[in-house]
């Protein structure tokens, strides 16, 4: 019975110890940084863009239609906003992605997820202000300010492991959403309600640069029927778009300035 007792106590002992073995290794693999591949470098007379793609986000659709004013839907101003952003950034040779391209509901989920599986993108996303006071009006653009860079889903239930998914500043998100917001009251001469910075969701659970453009208030009496206009849309998507490349450029020179002070 004794050396039964023991023997039992001897598996015990060898099988924590391949336990904890085993989760070592784990841990070991999963906070050890990838190692980066040559090609992707770039080579030192080619700068290469800040983003190959704008993902381009109407806010609302389907069944969720946004703020209402009168027989005006948000969900479709936001589209067709996004649309005329689509083709100004074509006739730029900048690639672009809707998350819906017609009068569909997509979660915020599944927006987040559709972002995420794009590559060195930026991210617009375009909504209409609901406000309480008939009078209020102007033109606001978010960033969030933190995006949590993430730890596997196996691990994140592991306390000692929050550590590694402490967010980081956002300083991307904001200087973006301060070019669109400049050019957007440039261009359309609205209130300029400044950038702001706000958790929302498809900005806080992004991989990407990212800013929601709040356009205007849809229930404001004096911005109603500016944005029931076409040619005011088309100045917000100037604005959207000429925010989007003076990013680009401004971006793409601070690193060649950077390479150029490199020894």
């Amino acid at each position: 019975m004794a050396r039964f007792r023991l023997s039992t106590r001897a598996s015990e002992i060898i099988a924590w110890f391949g336990f904890l073995l085993m989760a070592g290794s784990f841990l070991t693999l999963l906070l050890t940084p990838e190692p980066i591949s040559p090609r992707l470098f770039v080579p030192h007379h080619k700068k290469a863009e800040p983003f190959a793609l704008v993902v381009l986000d109407p806010g609302h659709g389907g069944q969720d239609s946004g703020a209402i004013a009168g027989g005006v839907l948000e969900k479709d101003l936001t589209l067709d906003i996004a649309q005329r952003v689509d083709r100004l950034l074509d006739a730029q040779g900048i690639m672009t992605l809707l998350t819906r391209n017609g009068d569909s509901y997509v979660s915020l989920g599944d927006r987040a997820q559709l972002i995420n599986r794009a590559n060195n993108a930026v991210v617009v996303s375009i909504h209409l202000n609901d406000g309480l006071r008939p009078n209020v009006s102007g033109i606001e653009t978010y960033f969030a300010a933190q995006q949590a860079t993430g730890i596997p889903v196996i691990a994140s239930w592991l306390p000692f492991l929050q550590k590694v998914a402490n967010p980081r500043p956002n300083l991307e998100s904001q200087s973006l959403a301060q070019f669109i917001q400049q050019q957007l009251v440039a261009r359309t001469q609205a209130a300029n309600r400044g950038t702001k910075a706000q958790q929302f969701y498809v900005l806080a659970n992004v991989r990407h640069p990212a800013v929601l453009v709040e356009g205007g208030f849809l229930t404001g009496k004096n911005d109603i029927g500016k944005l029931a206009d076409a040619n005011y849309r088309e100045l917000l998507a100037m604005g959207i778009t000429e925010g989007i490349l003076k990013y680009r450029d401004t971006v793409k020179a601070s690193a060649g300035n950077a390479e150029e002070a490199s020894p």
